[in-house]
């Protein structure tokens, strides 16, 4: 049942006739242009154009469709970002109308544009009270960027020049720009084309890999504490920020013990460093409020986000940047040679300010956090039953269980598959067969479907899983991996 507090979520109907319907697809003609042509983001080009690749044509509300009609559930709101779901008319319509009035101008040469302007004003509404201030990018890789621009300029204008090391944790995704990629801590993302320097990393959070014999708060005291070794190890005077991401998004939906963050923000306070939080999947409602920073208490100095700040629908990105930092680089710093082409991008900004007016009017925030969010976590960790899975967790809107070869009554006690079985990739695979999309890492499977889900769409969307792990397990006692 709903509850009381919140009625379910109606969908805008299909786009106006003036916006041009799609016609059909030809799927092997696009497959082939597809492979001739279009090179993907973290993908092998080769093996994917001998199979070809998954063409995708409609969405509304939690769907999708591919260009054979099937119908898939987006269990990762496309990439982390769908949070009002597919078909929202009013916001192709924000769109639209800005097109005709003012396509683009850029933020250079002393000039502005209202949407941009507007949509500042409404993020620091709704943001935190430290934070007076935005600068926009096009992505939250480029957010990411800016992040260590900024860090390091803020130090240098109080003339500490050589406080330019920023700490960030292994296995956490902070873009794949240069600086983004340097600031994430993915080994095979560093073998390609190096870091910059000054960035150094510490162990995750992730207390099923490393939290035997603990509770999870004892854990979660110690994963933090390997913050303040790293401090004292380089020198308190050396390092400028330590950056993460409330909970772990692309790598595998870690989230953090809760004595994780009010530490992190101790030992920040404690040695004047600044605290920068990744809010890129995990605002604007994914974990039931408007920050992730909020459902952990902290008080971030910047906050990087993107993706659901349009919900995906225009590309759009920026920092929220705190008084402290602010402060200095407005009143001591002069120009700060730093910004992009689209910065403050009108018709982005116009599609993020109606995204935001949805949410606001629906009450996605607060049905996450006191109906939608509490639900999905009880269905969702009650697949902690299955053979298959070693534990399930969920915050929020973001959840994920970890597939094992071997159950234990301790998690840690649990026998992992061999990595190069890939069976996360082997259920993966069942997932998109049975009308689900459910990522994995690993063997790990995560989700962050659409915040718009109603109780019985989230019923569903479990009763999917399951039926995948289902058939997951019948493939690999097949192949003999059990």
């Amino acid at each position: 049942m709903h509850s009381d507090k919140f009625a379910p979520v109606v969908i805008d109907a299909p786009v106006a006739d003036h916006f041009i319907a799609q016609a059909p697809v030809n799927t092997r003609t696009i497959q082939e242009l597809d492979a001739a042509h279009y090179l993907h983001p973290f993908t092998d080009s080769k093996a994917l154009a001998s199979r070809g690749s998954r063409v995708m044509v409609k969405g509304e509300g939690i769907y999708i469709w591919d260009s054979e009609g099937k119908r898939l559930l987006d269990g990762m709101s496309g990439l982390w970002c769908m949070n009002v779901g597919y078909g929202r008319k009013s916001i192709a319509d924000a769109v639209y109308a800005q097109m005709q009035q003012l396509p683009f101008y850029n933020s250079f040469f002393q000039t502005t544009n209202v949407p941009a302007v507007q949509l500042a004003a409404k993020l620091v509404e709704i943001s935190p009270p430290q934070f007076n201030h935005v600068f926009f990018t096009g992505s939250g890789s480029e957010g990411n960027d800016t992040i260590v621009r900024m860090v390091r300029r803020y130090w240098d204008l109080q003339g500490y020049q050589d406080r330019h090391v920023i700490i960030s944790r292994h296995n956490a995704y902070h873009g794949s720009t240069m600086a983004g990629a340097s600031l994430g801590g993915m080994s095979g993302m560093h073998e390609q084309g190096g870091m910059i320097a000054g960035i150094v990393h510490i162990g995750q959070p992730y207390y099923l890999e490393g939290g035997k014999g603990k509770t999870p708060e004892e854990f979660g005291i110690e994963a933090a504490s390997w913050l303040e070794q790293k401090i004292l190890e380089i020198g308190a005077d050396k390092v400028a920020a330590f950056i993460g991401e409330p909970v772990q998004g692309a790598g595998g939906v870690i989230i953090p013990p809760s004595t994780y963050w009010p530490e992190i923000q101790r030992i920040c306070d404690k040695y004047g460093i600044l605290l920068v939080a990744d809010e890129v999947i995990c605002g604007f409602g994914r974990l039931g409020y408007w920050f992730g920073s909020e459902y952990f208490g902290i008080q971030p100095d910047l906050m990087t986000f993107a993706k659901g700040v349009t919900s995906g629908y225009v590309p759009l990105g920026g920092v929220l940047v705190g008084d402290r930092v602010a402060d200095v680089l407005i009143e001591k710093g002069g120009e700060f040679n730093h910004g992009f082409t689209y910065s403050g991008h009108p018709v982005a900004c116009a599609a993020a300010l109606e995204n935001i007016r949805i949410i606001q009017e629906e009450m996605l925030v607060e049905r996450v956090r006191d109906d939608i969010g509490p639900y999905l976590k009880q269905k969702f960790e009650a697949l902690a039953d299955h053979p298959l899975v070693g534990a399930a967790q969920a915050c929020g809107f973001v959840a994920g269980l970890n597939l094992v070869q071997k159950k234990a009554a301790n998690v840690h006690d649990c026998v992992p598959f061999d990595a190069k079985l890939e069976v996360g990739m082997v259920c993966r695979g069942h997932m998109f067969s049975n009308g689900m999309i459910m990522r994995a890492v690993g063997d790990r499977m995560i989700v962050a479907p659409p915040l718009v889900m109603t109780h019985a769409e989230i019923d569903e969307m479990v009763a999917l899983i399951r039926v995948c792990l289902d058939a997951t397990l019948t493939d690999i006692t097949q192949r003999g991996w059990l």
